[in-house]
């Protein structure tokens, strides 16, 4: 705000009785009689009339108090209230309920004591209710959907839906690295790769939260230096994982882990500086794994590819990196604190396990719809903003996204819907379609989308417990009662639905 609205009481400290006062309604109220200077309201000065009536003796400062003159017939003391209103004209005006204006009014330092003794009103509440109730409501109209801050294009988001899903391309060219024996009543090779899988998620997930708070806060050399120091770091520690989780026999598999880590580092980098064709470039000799569903590639093909894949990427993120290497940077700001990413990564750690515990056909499907999912979450925010502007009331507010969630919501499980039978249908030794897997893997979805919105208005503390308990329960219905897998997925997306329900109905977390 440009200017205090806290009106900094007197000297004394004395508690004095509320006082009612009139207010001059009359806007147009008549001058002070002929003979009488202007009227001085709230006696800010002695008039000489004042001295003139008073006892004899008296001091003209004090006879002003002993025997004032009264105002003039038709005139009222004007209400403070008035004046209020009229400087908070244009945020009462486009607020939806009187609890924004109270926030307004604390968060500008006006106290209660305060507000009784200048307004006459119990409360910041009380007065906010008048301030709300004496203002009309002017919502300016909704800006072009292109100029809004959470506009995005339909064709963005879906490049990052295919750029997500190639990679899984590579797990079919690298299955012959993935021969040996099995641990813990998985396929062989699984251990390694799901322990530096897990790893780089979480570090990666809280990486790219840092940057992005670099990038939202308008220091995009701030967010580069967090990458060139963070994204080595988690390709090690995601090899350095993988090589630790390998057993006997598991050698190769350990050295796929390895790239896949470094892979994940890489490609952190290119989607969080917007480098999405970049990656999608890199990713193009993957596509090589397509002959492979019908045909046995040679070996040295098909790690070619890989190798090929792999040092694409790694080279284009350091291309990225490279004019901002941390030994040119000056030291920025000490930026958010690192305990802040923290829980975006065991988010990541959460629906990252539900991804995998839903099978390959399933990963296909739930990755493929990650485009599509991020443009319905814009799209959820830009409509947030916009009957913000529009509506008048905190129960129209309330009724509209409560309509615009279920609407995205429902067009995202119908995208998963269409992406899961397609799946299903071209994925070799893909499980069949049934009622009963499609219903599992819509909640799944529902878990992460909901998950998604949650973190993007800041509640990512909430969809990561919910993440991570679902992901627990999944594992143990995996592992003793298949059957429960459902029930845990299901309780887990009604969870997200109420906390949705009630932190995103509020106008003030739509607020930008």
């Amino acid at each position: 705000m440009s200017g205090s609205l806290w009106l900094k009481p007197g000297a004394t400290r004395d508690s004095l009785p509320q006082i009612p006062r009139q207010r001059d309604t009359e806007a147009g109220a008549d001058p002070a009689p002929p003979g009488l200077p202007a009227r001085n309201p709230y006696g800010s000065g002695p008039r000489p009339e004042a001295a003139a009536l008073a006892p004899s003796g008296t001091a003209p400062a004090v006879a002003a108090l002993v025997c004032p003159v009264p105002p003039p017939a038709g005139h009222l003391a004007p209400d403070p209230l008035d004046e209020l209103a009229d400087r908070l004209d244009a945020l009462a005006a486009t607020a939806v309920h009187p609890d924004e204006i109270a926030a307004i009014l604390e968060s500008d330092g006006m106290t209660d004591d305060h507000i009784r003794l200048v307004y006459g009103r119990a409360d910041s509440f009380a007065l906010a209710e008048d301030l709300y109730a004496r203002t009309e409501r002017r919502h300016p109209a909704p800006e072009p959907t292109a100029a809004g801050p959470w506009h995005t294009g339909l064709a963005a988001c879906l490049l990052r839906g295919v750029v997500f899903a190639l990679p899984g391309l590579a797990y079919v060219l690298g299955a012959p690295l993935l021969a040996g024996p099995g641990r813990y009543g998985l396929p062989p090779g699984t251990v390694p790769l799901f322990a530096g899988a897990v790893t780089g998620w979480v570090w990666n997930q809280a990486l790219a939260h840092r940057a992005y708070t670099w990038l939202g806060l308008g220091d995009r050399a701030a967010a580069v230096r967090a990458l060139v120091t963070g994204a080595p770091a988690g390709a090690l520690a995601g090899a350095a994982v993988a090589v630790a989780a390998a057993g006997p026999g598991e050698r190769p598999a350990a050295v796929f882990g390895a790239g896949q880590a470094l892979y994940l580092a890489a490609a952190t980098v290119l989607l969080v500086l917007g480098r999405e064709r970049a990656l999608l470039v890199a990713l193009s000799p993957l596509a090589g794994a397509v002959p492979a569903f019908r045909y046995d590639l040679p070996e040295p093909l098909r790690v070619a590819l890989l190798l090929l894949s792999l040092a694409a990427t790694t080279g284009f993120a350091a291309l990225v990196l490279r004019p901002h290497r941390p030994g040119g940077l000056a030291r920025g700001r000490g930026g958010p604190p690192l305990a802040r990413s923290l829980p975006y990564g065991l988010f990541g750690l959460g629906s990252g396990l539900l991804v995998l515990y839903a099978g390959a056909d399933a990963v296909i499907a739930l990755t493929l719809s990650m485009g599509p999912a991020e443009w319905l979450l814009h799209r959820f925010r830009a409509a947030g903003l916009a009957r913000l502007r529009l509506l008048t009331t905190a129960d129209e507010f309330r009724r509209a996204v409560t309509g615009a969630l279920a609407g995205c919501l429902g067009g995202y499980l119908a995208v998963l819907l269409v992406l899961t039978v397609a799946a299903a249908l071209l994925w070799p030794g893909a499980a069949a379609v049934s009622a009963p897997r499609i219903a599992s893997l819509l909640l799944v979805g529902a878990v992460l989308w909901l998950g998604l919105l949650l973190q993007a208005y800041g509640a990512v503390a909430s969809a990561s417990v919910v993440c991570l308990l679902a992901a627990a329960a999944q594992g143990l219905a995996q592992a003793f009662a298949p059957a429960a897998g459902p029930l845990a997925a299901g309780a887990a997306a009604a969870a997200l639905c109420v906390l949705t329900r009630v932190l995103l109905v509020r106008p003030t977390a739509h607020r930008v």
